[in-house]
């Protein structure tokens, strides 16, 4: 942790006479750009991998059909549909499950009050007002919602807000092209748990916004980087995509 914090610092001490007091902020912003910059060959991956998918539609609604009354037969005949076709129904998760440990990294450098047995000196960084350490909760306190600190998370909220809300629209208008019920009116394996999901899938976005007022504001801004980041990355990867595949990805908040 101290590597990575002494990188940072190093990246801010760069970016100081562009950004001055809130070169900290903007070397997480950049931290989280090199990131997704890595991850992204295994999102491109995803994105094939979904594609290959979508073009077995019709012949995993045969084995429905053949199947349809015994589930284990059909998902034992899907597996091995995947396996001869060479598809993952998995890639998709591994990109967000990549970034995971930056976060983390994140996390813990903004909360801990000593780093190798030092005081932590990125804690009195801040952005404008607000100190990179702290939460929406502290903002509250000091100053109150339109105070300097509470009008930066209105603006972080705001963002948040608006690229969730294009998820959800994206997300719905997949998930109402590609219904998990089975035609004919026979119900696939597992279509009741995934009725179920696509309810609730459209809304995950907006759990971001939960995520970015309970972890520190440096944590924050990448969450807030990360997920503008995976809204324009779809954007771009799925645009070619039948409609209603890759659905389930749709809804992705990192």
């Amino acid at each position: 942790m101290s590597f990575f914090a002494s990188l940072v610092a190093d990246l801010a001490d760069l970016l100081a006479p562009l950004f001055h007091g809130s070169a900290m902020a903007a070397a997480i912003v950049l931290v989280t750009a090199c990131v997704r910059l890595l991850v992204h060959p295994l999102s491109r991956a995803a994105a094939r991998g979904q594609k290959a998918r979508a073009k077995l539609s019709p012949q995993i609604a045969a084995l429905r059909e053949k199947h349809g009354k015994n589930p284990e037969k059909f998902q034992k005949a899907v597996m091995e549909l995947h396996r001869e076709e060479q598809v993952s129904p998995l890639s998709g998760c591994l990109p967000g499950l990549f970034q995971l440990p930056a976060f983390f990294l994140l996390y813990h450098l903004f909360s801990s009050s000593d780093i190798g047995g030092k005081a932590n000196e990125l804690l009195d960084h801040k952005l404008f007002a607000a100190p990179l350490g702290g939460r929406f909760a502290d903002a509250l306190g000091d100053g109150g919602l339109f105070g300097a600190a509470g009008l930066l998370y209105l603006a972080l909220f705001a963002l948040v807000t608006a690229v969730a809300t294009f998820n959800y629209r994206r997300t719905k208008r997949q998930l109402a092209a590609n219904p998990p019920a089975a035609p004919g009116g026979e119900q696939a394996p597992g279509a009741n748990a995934m009725a179920a999901m696509g309810k609730f899938m459209p809304f995950m976005s907006f759990m971001t916004l939960f995520t970015v007022a309970v972890v520190p504001l440096a944590a924050a801004l990448y969450v807030v980087t990360s997920t503008t980041w995976s809204a324009v990355e779809r954007a771009v990867l799925y645009r070619d995509m039948p409609t209603g595949a890759g659905a389930m990805g749709a809804a992705a908040v990192l």
